[in-house]
């Protein structure tokens, strides 16, 4: 087989023969040592190649040289020459002190009329049996078993028939012996990344951040793979940290990383995915097409990945995968930027949400997502650990949306979740939300959100086993998520797992020393354990970090009843009380401070006015309220709820 002449490579290719570059067409200045590199690591894109590798092919043994000085200004200007950054690598990349990689896929020409298109996946360069690595992957064997198929044909077509025959004979058995012998690529989770926002704009985050989300999305919806969440993986968005260290922290066998580039209306997606354990580089691929085409781009990165780590899909996971969806470039934008605020989990950052949702929806009124992201938006903004909106103004409208969206596309796993929160939340249709849930669930096993929600679900039947199973299922999808972790810590509280749901709080403040929420459940747990001194403390620092919310706020309250400081807890009772409007009373967060003061006949009014403006029921769950359990008011209003 002779070798490829001429290697092409983004705007640039290279005479292998001459050594001459040229970038569009135009001559490129470069010589001697440089040219030498650029050869040696384009005959092994996406692997290493070692510093001492390159001594050995640069400066033979006899040669007198300061080697770590020649070869770093020769590397130096291969790069100038390649507009490249050792920083933010197109080309070469540097693995420190091993030796450098190339990152850009490849196409090789044998003449200028033969053109054989590699970049799905860097060839690897033909080595023995013995030499290969033990995570040398099916990537390569198949880039090999395509040179051995090639070289079957040339010895069929020429006259020495039987020595052809012996050859080929030979070339086949050691190939399956070798395909036999060699360890088969297993990777059944991955992280994506932060795509890289190459445009130079910080403004421009969101789009860069949005294209991480609908990857980590389109992923997520196989069922055999595990794909980490947004929450976990934007920790790492700016960070430089080695990908396996990585890769140990998530618990996965990959990780995908790359860029965004902006540029009007196209935009250019470049994505590698990378075998985490040995840092090796599996797939490189770059993607451009207008911004209405995102979405296509986006499933067809996802579908290359599938393919390349083999993973089994499902037809319907197949169908999603090969669907092709166009969108207004204008209601797109519009929804990232929903997202990202979305993403903030703050009561301003949801409001602003509402806002970007709605205008993607005037722009492209048939746009589930968007539709998907407003019900999301509303049914936080009602919840009760936000308290934005009263629940009868919030949950309705999220209920609308997600109705919306699943007209629009019944196979949308994120809505079916959507729909089944606001059916626990406000309508209290429990068996609808459980059918909505497990639907949800079904098309999208990724969605972290999905099971954490779910889990809250559980505990309303005093499923507390299968909660707790499934609030795991979501830490395992989104490990560093917080308020998994914080909700984990309520479901092992509500188990009556008090020193496991101490221990969880403990490990969420070690992620966020100011998440009011670990605060919060640390101090429900503490308060189940009679130590009162230390709820306190744990509690005025969840109201101090969340600005005063009533949910943490009733809690320090109720902590201050229970341990005898009435005063305290009534003025805060009286502030809660001046704070209730005709739509919104902070029934519940009002009934359990009477609780703490042993009203129950107080308590149990407040519950009632809380059941008129359909309260979340979930709050009930909380231990808190275990001392009304026996009383038959008490299991009257289970029963009108439906939890009876």
């Amino acid at each position: 087989m002779p070798p490829p002449r001429t290697i092409r490579f983004g705007v640039f290719e290279l005479d292998v023969r001459s050594g001459e570059l040229r970038k569009q067409g135009r001559k490129i200045r470069l010589e001697g040592q440089p040219v030498h590199i650029l050869i040696c690591l384009l005959e092994n894109p996406g692997e290493l190649v070692t510093r001492e590798e390159l001594h050995r092919r640069l400066w033979p043994a006899d040669t007198y040289v300061n080697f770590e000085h020649g070869l770093n200004a020769a590397i130096k200007r291969l790069r100038r020459a390649l507009d490249d950054s050792a920083d933010n690598p197109r080309f070469v990349e540097t693995l420190p002190r091993r030796g450098y990689r190339f990152l850009a896929p490849i196409e090789a020409f044998k003449a200028a009329e033969d053109v054989s298109v590699v970049n799905e996946t860097p060839p690897a360069k033909p080595e023995p049996a013995s030499a290969r690595h033990p995570e040398v992957t099916d990537v390569v064997d198949r880039s090999k078993k395509t040179v051995l198929f090639d070289r079957v044909r040339w010895l069929l077509a020429s006259k020495r028939s039987g020595l052809a025959l012996l050859l080929v004979a030979g070339i086949v058995t050691v190939w399956m012996l070798r395909s036999k012998n060699s360890p088969s690529l297993v990777i059944r989770s991955l992280a994506v990344l932060p795509l890289e926002n190459l445009s130079g704009d910080p403004s421009q985050d969101y789009f860069s951040d949005g294209m991480t989300d609908e990857l980590i999305t389109e992923l997520g919806q196989i069922s055999q793979l595990r794909v980490i969440s947004r929450t976990s993986v934007m920790t790492y968005k700016g960070a430089r940290r080695p990908l396996p260290e990585i890769a140990r922290d998530l618990s996965v066998d990959a990780v995908v990383e790359g860029t965004v580039l902006r540029s009007g209306d196209r935009v250019r997606i470049t994505a590698q995915l990378i075998q985490a354990p040995a840092d090796k580089h599996l797939w490189a691929q770059s993607y451009e097409g207008d911004v209405r085409e995102t979405l296509a781009l986006q499933r067809q990165v996802a579908r290359a990945i599938a393919e390349e780590i083999r993973i089994e899909l499902t037809p319907h996971e197949r169908d999603v995968l090969k669907s092709v969806k166009s969108v207004n470039s204008e209601a797109y934008e519009a929804y990232l930027k929903g997202r990202y605020f979305w993403n903030k989990r703050t009561g301003d950052g949801l409001r602003k949400a509402v806002d970007y949702f709605q205008q993607a929806i005037e722009k492209d009124p048939n746009y589930s997502q968007a539709y998907t992201g407003l019900a999301d938006s509303f049914a936080l903004l009602g919840d009760w650990e936000y308290g934005v909106l009263a629940p009868s103004e919030a949950y309705p409208q999220a209920k609308a949306a997600a109705t919306k969206a699943l007209a629009l596309d019944s196979n949308l796993g994120e809505a079916h979740i959507s729909l089944a929160f606001s059916l626990d939340g406000f309508d209290w249709d429990f068996a609808s939300a459980e059918r909505e849930f497990r639907r949800g669930i079904e098309l999208n096993p990724g969605y972290a959100t999905g099971h954490q929600w779910y889990a809250g679900h559980l505990t309303l039947f005093g499923k507390d086993s299968e909660a707790i199973s499934e609030m795991k299922k979501a830490e395992d999808l989104d490990p560093l998520s917080l308020i998994i972790g914080a909700d984990l810590a309520e479901d092992l509280l509500i188990a009556h797992q008090y020193e496991e749901a101490i221990q969880r709080s403990r490990k969420t403040m070690d992620l966020d020393p100011h998440f009011p929420l670990a605060h919060y459940q640390l101090g429900q747990a503490f308060l189940q354990k009679h130590r009162y001194d230390e709820a306190i403390a744990e509690l005025q620092k969840a109201v101090a970090f969340s600005g005063s919310s009533t949910t943490s706020t009733s809690s320090l309250a109720y902590a201050y009843a229970v341990s005898g400081r009435k005063n305290q807890a009534l003025k805060i009772l009286n502030d809660l009380k001046s704070q209730t409007s005709e739509k919104f009373s902070n029934a519940p967060e009002i009934a359990l401070v009477y609780l703490g003061l042993d009203d129950k006949d107080q308590a149990m009014a407040w519950l009632e006015k809380g059941y008129a403006e359909r309260f979340n029921p979930g709050v009930l769950m909380r231990p808190a309220f275990n001392p009304l359990r026996s009383d038959p008011r008490f299991q009257d209003l289970l029963h009108r709820i439906g939890l009876k």
